[in-house]
């Protein structure tokens, strides 16, 4: 019984491997499937080569070209004015920003007047006795002498002897006085040195202004200048007086700048050169932060494509025959954010206008021609 199970074991093991080796021949002899060759469209341009200017961009703030941080050279209550100090306030050339009260100093300086105004009284008796000749300018002098107003400049000595008198009676250090009082008296007002606006303001009607204490910042307005620091290499090429395109960060709004002075000095880290615009017009305030596109140079028989055609930095695809992919270096010149500048391509090359993924030499491809 066993030898019989073990008989027909075995012949139903040799009939499936004789079915499944005939499945298995009959699959293997089923045509292989034929695959359509796709050819990619590309989309190029011919090369025109000519002369392309070398833009350098940069950005900065604007920062008023007139500008100056107010302090107080005296001390006193700050008084109010017709204006309010206060940041926004316009102000005119000469007119009073602010007046810090003087009474005080001023009562000194009239004192100190009145001082030299009795001791030129006192020698009058004298100059009439000893220099008569000199008496009648004295004289005039004593009868302009207001002691509210700018003391007059003492009269011109005409000999040594006249001025040795004049001085050892003290005459002389009591107007140096007078006058070195008046001109800090005059301090106690301080005027627009020009047309602008007041951007900070740090005291208030009523406050003890100290010596040496900031009162506020005055700009004027009308004209900024931005610093900007452009690549070394660039930098014998940079020309005061040069225009500069100047544009906002969201590329709305544009100005026109003008190159007014170049740093002479490289910095070490960086190895940029600085640069300074200067810039005008109504729209722009101070602290703005701009681009400035400054036209360098100009290269000859190159063109301006953009940074995804380039391969490597050395090189870019064409189209032989309108049909070949071919990759032909090429000398990069100028690289910017978006774009570069590159020599050594023929004139009426077809070069890609679009990278196209996949791509190698040699690589069939169709010319987009709509």
């Amino acid at each position: 019984m066993r030898k019989i199970i073990l008989a027909i074991l075995g012949v139903l093991a040799i009939v499936g491997a004789v079915y499944f080796g005939n499945i298995l021949v009959a699959k293997s002899n089923k045509p292989k499937p034929t695959f359509k060759k796709q050819i990619k469209t590309v989309f190029v341009n011919s090369v025109e080569n000519k002369e392309i200017p070398i833009i350098l961009s940069a950005s900065g703030n604007l920062i008023a070209k007139n500008k100056i941080d107010i302090f107080s050279e005296v001390q006193g209550v700050l008084k109010p004015s017709k204006k309010p100090f206060k940041a926004g306030t316009k102000y005119y050339r000469g007119e009073t920003l602010l007046s810090i009260n003087s009474d005080e100093f001023y009562a000194s300086l009239q004192s100190q007047k009145s001082n030299l105004y009795n001791l030129i009284t006192s020698i009058m008796p004298d100059i009439r006795l000893d220099y008569p000749n000199e008496f009648k300018k004295w004289e005039t002098y004593l009868k302009s002498f207001n002691i509210n107003k700018t003391t007059p400049k003492l009269p011109d000595f005409n000999t040594d002897k006249e001025k040795y008198f004049i001085s050892g009676r003290g005459i002389l250090t009591a107007y140096y006085n007078v006058k070195n009082l008046e001109v800090r008296n005059s301090k106690h007002q301080i005027r627009a040195p020009f047309s602008g606006i007041l951007t900070e303001a740090l005291v208030s009607p009523g406050t003890l202004v100290r010596v040496g204490q900031k009162l506020g910042e005055f700009i004027d307005p009308s004209i900024y200048e931005m610093e900007v620091s452009i690549n070394a290499e660039f930098a014998d090429l940079l020309k005061v007086g040069n225009s500069v395109a100047l544009t906002n960060l969201e590329k709305t709004k544009e100005y026109t700048g003008k190159v007014v002075r170049i740093n002479g000095k490289v910095d070490q880290v960086s190895q940029t050169i600085k640069a300074f615009i200067d810039v005008k017009h109504p729209d722009l305030k101070e602290g703005m932060f701009l681009e400035a596109n400054l036209v360098a140079k100009s290269e000859k028989d190159a063109i301006e494509i953009s940074r995804k055609l380039l391969i490597d930095n050395s090189a870019v695809y064409t189209v032989k025959n309108d049909s070949i992919l071919s990759l032909v270096p090429v000398k990069p010149v100028h690289f910017a954010s978006e774009t570069v500048v590159i020599k050594g391509l023929k004139n009426n090359d077809k070069i890609l206008t679009q990278p196209l993924p996949g791509s190698f030499d040699g690589m069939i491809v169709k010319i987009n021609k709509k």
